[in-house]
């Protein structure tokens, strides 16, 4: 190689190295990162939880709902027997 292709390789690799991140500059990506996801996380666990208790107070109400229907057909059956 001639001494300008190696000067231009140099100057080529400066310029890639300026684009390049630094320890630091990721460090702090990672970090950012990884508290996002720790934030997610605990978003995610909290709808978690949500869904077994709305699933749960949806199984009360049902049986509610179940209970009232019975007593309703025994007061219309009741009160078809006294007319």
């Amino acid at each position: 190689m001639s001494e300008n292709k190696i000067i231009n390789k140099l100057i080529e690799h400066d310029k890639r190295f300026d684009q390049m991140i630094t320890k630091d500059e990721f460090g702090n990506f990672r970090n950012e990162l990884l508290i996002n996801l720790d934030n997610m996380t605990a978003i995610l666990e909290k709808l978690d939880q949500e869904r077994v208790f709305t699933g749960e107070w949806v199984k009360r109400i049902e049986k509610q709902v179940e209970k009232n229907t019975q007593e309703i057909a025994k007061i219309r059956q009741s009160l078809s027997t006294v007319n």
